[in-house]
């Protein structure tokens, strides 16, 4: 069979169609995702269509001042013109109630990124329905975020070699990436890409299906996001589109179940391709492991199909490549249920149990005195901290560094500047400003959220606003490591939690006057409450296979079929640690000698560490509760 006659870079695995059974098992799936709410109403689709036209509107303004601040004529500015393309989600037609809308503004050459991230930025400041504006332009893809009009925008920019930008333009002819910098060639793949994934796929409708039932998994099971090192949503589009491309004629319950049958055992590090990778003519860089080192190293490389070919995954982490596969092999046992008739859709949308997971934590705090340099510090730690993710693994201390996909935001009442500098210190306030939803509570105890001053009396409207922004990453030790003569373990990873912080605070718009940022350490049983979002906080048995200093060799025989040994429970940790905060905000960790069974068991319940009294005025960020005495043992270093 030639080539022509299929969709793809091999023959489909099968081209029957999809049995009765299968048939009547997607319709069961389309109901869930109806009532997970995975479909917007005609109200918000209009409101969306609404705000796009809002925006390319917008967009022609921009290019209009940036041409008279070039200089430009006033009557040849207005012709510069100026477009902006939906993609991603939106383009693909798989958005659902609330989803954010990835949007490319295009330029014409004379108009630059700095020009975008200033004049801009300066525009959308003075709309009133634009707000939470974050522009973000040290990001791979630098990129402005703002909820307009009630929706999540997030607007990429590229500047085209040419003096006008007409509203008729199209991005499909690879002409138009000529003499283009990096970053505009990136920004115009985004639109250039989600265009050749729905021309490569036999079955628009199947794969739309199944490409929301995918998402909806992913983000239940806390694996969507690139920023965090997880797959974001153009590669999981790519992951369903070449299921798609295997079984042209099945429906969407099979396009599913077939996703995690194929993915399960991938052969990771070989890319997954939608179509052979297209080398052109115009010497741009495209992935190839024979020429560039740096893309040998991508773990688990889904490359995009237009050209230039990149891979959309390259963030990925040893960590999250783990966990992603541990949740491939969940998602296979799943589905298998669901196709004999053994479990429902909803099982395989259960929310993801990070918190109750892992014994320890490091929780990542990013503090400002002022939204709009908050909205900034909180881009940035969230670009930055697979950084720090990467470091954890290098110390060979730790089995997974997994970091979860979302912070935790709050605002609080300051009463006075002494209060604003007490909070950079390390110290919130008692007094909360707004209640947060359930998907974006406060890290932090709710015994501090008192709605009153210390005197008992309603807060005042003078009140100054803080804010924080919790980042957490589990850690799973590896066993036994470090652990001495004495049968005591010491560890220290001062020196790169030194590096980060560092990296942070050289960051070109840090401002020591209104941003702060720390790191603690913390036990499982000392996480503040709303990270449950009052389901159960016991904790659950990793499926992440824990390691050992003696069985060193034998994992290094193994690391090639390290997905086989996913759905092995872990081995407990022997240690409970206690938490012993600093003034900085960051917890050096004291380690008991190891516990027998019995004792390990006994403690999973344990809550008898005394909460904060309310009557105090202020709770140290480090430890969202009191820690135990210090006990006998050894730290783990921080700072």
């Amino acid at each position: 069979m030639s080539e022509s006659k299929y969709l793809g870079v091999t023959p489909p695995i099968s081209l029957n169609p999809s049995s009765a059974e299968e048939e009547a098992i997607s319709l069961e799936l389309l109901a869930t995702l109806e009532a997970e709410g995975q479909f917007e109403s005609a109200d918000e689709s209009r409101n969306r269509e609404v705000v796009l036209g809002k925006i390319d509107k917008l967009v022609k303004e921009f290019v209009y001042k940036a041409s008279l601040k070039h200089r430009m004529s006033e009557s040849l500015a207005r012709s510069c013109g100026g477009k902006i393309f939906a993609f991603g989600s939106f383009r693909l037609g798989v958005h659902n109630t609330g989803a954010d809308i990835d949007t490319l503004c295009v330029a014409p050459s004379h108009v630059t990124r700095e020009d975008f991230f200033t004049i801009m930025v300066e525009l959308l400041k003075g709309r009133s329905e634009v707000d939470e504006l974050t522009p973000v332009p040290n990001a791979y893809v630098p990129v402005i975020k703002m909820r307009f009009g009630g929706v999540e925008i997030d607007l990429t920019f590229a500047s085209l070699q040419q003096p006008t930008i007409p509203d008729e333009l199209e991005l499909l002819d690879t002409a138009i990436l000529r003499n283009l910098d990096e970053f505009s060639i990136r920004s115009v793949n985004g639109s250039r890409v989600t265009d050749e994934i729905l021309r490569l796929v036999p079955n628009v409708t199947s794969f739309r299906l199944a490409l929301r039932c995918i998402k909806l998994w992913a983000k239940r099971r806390a694996i969507y996001s690139n920023s965090m090192g997880f797959f974001g949503g153009v590669a999981w589009a790519m992951l369903v589109a070449r299921i798609c491309q295997l079984y042209p004629n099945a429906c969407a319950g099979s396009i599913v179940a077939g996703f995690f049958r194929i993915y399960v055992k991938w052969p990771w590090p070989r890319p997954v391709t939608l179509k052979t990778i297209e080398q052109g003519t115009m010497h741009l860089r495209v992935w190839n492991t024979q020429i560039y080192p740096a893309d040998r190293a991508h773990k688990m490389p889904i490359i995009t199909p237009a050209y230039p070919s990149m891979c959309a995954t390259h963030n990925v982490s040893m960590s999250t490549k783990r966990i992603i596969e541990s949740e491939f092999k969940r998602g296979e046992d799943t589905t298998t249920k669901i196709l004999q008739g053994e479990a429902k859709w909803t099982e395989l949308f259960e929310k993801s149990d990070f918190f109750r997971r892992y014994k320890y934590y490091l929780q990542v705090n990013a503090k400002s005195t002022d939204v709009e340099s908050h909205n900034l510090l909180h881009g940035f730690v969230e670009s930055r901290l697979r950084q720090y993710i990467i470091k954890l693994e290098s110390t060979g201390m730790f089995v997974v560094s997994h970091p979860y996909v979302k912070s935790y935001d709050h605002e609080y009442a300051c009463k006075s500047d002494e209060d604003l500098e007490r909070f950079l210190q390390g110290q919130l306030p008692t007094t909360p400003i707004a209640a947060d939803t359930p998907d974006q509570t406060t890290a932090v105890d709710k015994e501090s959220e008192i709605k009153q001053d210390d005197d008992g009396s309603p807060a005042t409207g003078t009140e100054k606003k803080a804010h924080v922004s919790a980042f957490y990453i589990g850690l799973m030790l590896v066993k036994d490591i470090g652990r001495g003569p004495d049968g005591r373990r010491r560890l220290d990873i001062s020196g790169l939690t030194h590096d980060f912080i560092g990296l942070v605070k050289g960051w070109e718009t840090w401002n020591n006057e209104c941003m702060a940022i720390s790191i603690s350490f913390l036990r499982q049983s000392q996480l503040p409450d709303e990270v449950f979002e009052g389901l159960s906080r016991d904790p659950v048995s990793s499926t992440l296979k824990n390691n050992s200093a003696k069985s060193k060799k034998k994992r290094e025989r193994s690391k090639e079929d390290d997905s086989s040994a996913l759905d092995k429970s872990a081995k407990k940790a022997k240690t409970a640690m206690a938490v012993v905060p600093s003034t900085s905000g960051v917890a050096a960790v004291a380690a008991e000698p190891a516990a027998k069974t019995d004792d390990v068991e006994k403690e999973k319940g344990a809550e008898d560490v005394p909460k904060p009294s309310a009557a105090i005025g202020f709770t140290a960020i480090a430890a969202p509760v009191p820690p135990p005495p210090k006990q006998a043992g050894i730290k783990l270093k921080l700072l």
